[in-house]
């Protein structure tokens, strides 16, 4: 399918009136906030959903989901598939046709040669590319003519869309980054933060941490979009601060993950200014556990990084931590008809969701006879365990957030019952969530024995997400501490069953290994699956256009944006 016919199906599907979208620019400012403020214009360098998403109005993969999960073409005439010639016969490679009509923001024609050079960036072993995982497998990536790509992969691969596809998966542009590969990759702070892009917007000025000011891209590929002539992009403050921004005030017209009670939430709804919208993707409020040690009088290099946890590297501590959550009551105080207990990383699409494990049911009792059958006991009746002179005494981050703040309460006073001392930290989001390699606060850094965050996978295939927890996907100092084993979690066996899934075909067959692979994570307690979270946003009464996405970024579509009369 085209994607002009595409774009014309949307705009009946969003009802748009025939005037709103009538002239660029025409509708003024938009405002948007999001409380974990962006840090990064550059996705392949951070794993920060804020920051995926905020870039995703500059620059712009080769294909994307729709709000179904469908993969729909973006920057490109149509999806490849083994029928139309896109894909060849033994899954080795797969071509795109670039559309003729894509320019960069700067005017320059778009072509095959960007896709190739955004490749080559990624894939170089120098740089701790954050988005690493959606290359697997690539052998190359040719460039044959201007508006032809071909990825070649080194054996047959049934689901050959995790390049180039996606919000973490953009193109960015050669002539701009040519000299920013490698090791100098985050030190281009003009390029990282201002891309030339395809989306709909442009960057004029960037604060990291506080706020964006973009304006329309007068090269976008359709004269008429996008409708706003500005976007000011405020981050930080909290989830409370962003609601009332947009349902109660009417100061901004759009606000991001609400992580609110849903009493909280209907409160600010009866001001009357805006809505909240939801809807369910594969977004799971997790904690996650420290394979290796945190100890801060490791020396650098080590911390974090080699040496095992000394505590939790036993299985039935891991265990124990799991059983004393009660999760339909983190639900119900969190996000109410907004989540769903889960016990799996991959909950959804439903083919994908194992039924294995059932956590539903806390088990204080069960967790403490699976501690004293371990060998772990209060011997000096401090009310803390401890087995040959260690304790269970952990640190527990995660980021600033009225809901989280509630979760961590009360799963430490639920550790405190089994004999498990809990130290709480928080941090500011666009910390926690931020790319920098110095920082020692951020959630791939995990300098701390637990962290609790959720995150998901776009489109519907959860191959490229299951390989986050590979081996070699582990955060380090050599990969500027990009990476998305953020566990640190290592088994061959896993890895070995990872590799069977990338060359297996069939719907039924990659389910029942993706199940697999769940498990494995799930039994060796490496993650600690708490909700599956409905997202959860906000958007004012005059915004129109707007289609909540779980699939891929939530702006996806913010070229169709435009102010409703009310």
């Amino acid at each position: 399918m085209k994607m002009r016919t595409l774009l014309l199906g949307a705009a009946a599907a969003f009802a748009m009136a025939p005037a709103a979208m009538a002239e660029r620019g025409s509708d003024g400012e938009v405002r948007i906030i999001y409380w974990q403020a962006p840090s990064i214009m550059n996705p392949f360098l951070s794993g920060g959903t804020k920051d995926v998403q905020a870039s995703s109005l500059v620059i712009e993969p080769l294909a994307r989901f729709d709000e179904t999960g469908k993969m729909v073409p973006w920057l490109v005439e149509d999806i490849p598939t083994v029928d139309n010639g896109g894909v060849s016969e033994d899954l080795k490679s797969v071509t795109w046709t670039i559309r003729d009509d894509v320019k960069w923001s700067d005017g320059s024609q778009f072509t095959s040669a960007d896709v190739k050079f955004t490749a080559e960036y990624c894939m170089n072993p120098d740089m701790g590319c954050a988005q690493r995982t959606k290359f697997e497998g690539v052998e190359s990536v040719e460039a044959p003519d201007p508006r032809t790509v071909v990825v070649n992969f080194a054996k047959p691969t049934p689901v050959p869309y995790l390049p180039f596809v996606g919000a973490e998966s953009p193109i960015i542009q050669k002539a701009q980054f040519e000299d920013c590969t490698g090791a100098k990759a985050p030190e281009c702070t003009e390029e990282n933060f201002h891309p030339v892009g395809t989306g709909p917007f442009v960057v004029t000025d960037f604060r990291p941490n506080d706020v964006i000011q973009m304006e329309a891209n007068q090269h976008y590929r359709d004269p008429d979009k996008p409708a706003f002539a500005t976007v000011t992009f405020k981050g930080g403050g909290d989830a409370a601060a962003a609601g009332r921004a947009v349902m109660e005030t009417g100061e901004y017209d759009y606000a991001w993950n609400l992580q609110l009670a849903p009493d909280v939430i209907k409160q600010m709804e009866e001001a009357g200014k805006g809505v909240a919208i939801s809807g369910f993707g594969t977004l799971v409020e997790r904690i996650m556990v420290n394979n290796t040690n945190p100890d801060p009088s490791l020396p650098d290099g080590e911390r974090a990084v080699v040496r095992p946890h000394p505590v939790l590297k036993d299985k039935a501590v891991r265990k124990a931590l799991s059983m004393a959550i009660d999760r339909p009551l983190l639900v119900e105080i969190g996000y109410g008809q907004a989540g769903k207990v889960t016990c799996n990383l991959v909950p959804a699409p439903e083919a994908f969701n194992s039924d294995t494990f059932d956590c539903s049911t806390q088990d204080i009792e069960g967790a403490k006879a699976l501690l004293e059958e371990a060998g772990w006991v209060d011997s000096d009746g401090d009310g803390v365990r401890e087995k040959d002179g260690l304790e269970l005494s952990f640190t527990y981050q995660t980021s600033t957030n009225a809901v989280r703040q509630d979760f961590q309460a009360l799963i430490k006073q639920w550790w405190g019952e089994i004999g498990v001392e809990t130290e709480l930290r928080n941090i500011d989001a666009s910390v926690f969530f931020g790319g920098d390699p110095g920082s020692p606060d951020t959630f791939q850094k995990f300098y701390a024995d637990l962290e609790m965050y959720a995150n998901l996978f776009p489109g519907t295939d959860p191959q490229a997400y299951l390989g986050n927890y590979l081996c070699d996907k582990a955060p380090t100092p050599e990969s500027q501490w990009q990476g998305e084993n953020v566990s640190r979690f290592c088994d061959e066996e896993y890895d070995a069953l990872h590799a069977k899934l990338t060359e297996t075909a069939g719907i039924e067959k990659r389910a029942e290994i993706a199940k697999q692979l769940n498990d494995m994570l799930i039994e060796a307690g490496t993650l600690i699956p708490l909700v599956h979270r409905g997202r959860l946003s906000a958007k004012s009464n005059t915004l129109g256009g707007v289609v909540l996405n779980t699939w891929d970024s939530e702006l996806w579509n913010a070229a169709d944006w435009y102010r409703k009369d009310m």
